[in-house]
C-alpha cells in the first residue's frame, strides 16, 4: 500500500472517528489488532473488541487532526481529542500490516499553562 492510500485511509478513520461512524472507524484494523493506552495500563485485542470499546464509551468526542505524518508500515496522528467539551492532546502511533494497522499506541495529555521563567522565550500557540 502506497503512502498515499494510507493517508487517505487514515483520513477516512479520524473522520468517521469524529463523526462517531464506529463500522468506517474500524475498518482500518486488523481482526488481530492490539490497541495500547499506555497512561491506564490497557491493552485490547481484536478489531471487535477495540470497536466495542469505543461504542459503550459514553462522552461526546471531537476529533481535531492537527498533522498526519508517516511512511511505508508507521504512521503517526497529533490531534486533540475533546471529551464532552474538554480537550486533550493526543497521539496515535499505528503500525500497519498488509495494510491494515496491526498494533496502535495513543498518548493523552491536558492542556497547562505555560512556565513563567520562560515566557520571554516563547510565542503562544493556537491550542485548537
Amino acid at each position: 500500500m502506497d503512502d498515499q492510500t494510507v493517508r487517505a485511509a487514515l483520513q477516512r478513520h479520524w473522520d468517521a472517528s469524529d463523526a462517531s461512524d464506529f463500522e468506517v472507524e474500524h475498518q482500518i484494523y486488523h481482526e488481530d489488532a492490539v490497541l495500547e493506552y499506555p497512561q491506564s495500563g490497557e491493552r485490547i485485542r481484536g478489531r471487535r473488541n477495540i470497536e466495542e470499546s469505543r461504542t459503550v464509551q459514553p462522552n461526546k468526542k471531537r476529533f481535531t487532526i492537527r498533522r498526519m505524518i508517516g511512511s511505508g508500515d508507521l504512521w503517526v496522528t497529533e490531534f486533540v481529542l475533546t471529551y464532552d467539551g474538554i480537550p486533550s492532546y493526543t497521539v496515535s502511533i499505528m503500525e500497519f500490516r498488509d495494510g491494515l494497522v496491526a498494533h496502535e499506541t495513543q498518548y493523552f495529555a491536558d492542556r497547562f499553562e505555560p512556565g513563567p521563567s520562560r515566557a520571554h522565550l516563547v510565542e503562544r500557540i493556537d491550542r485548537a
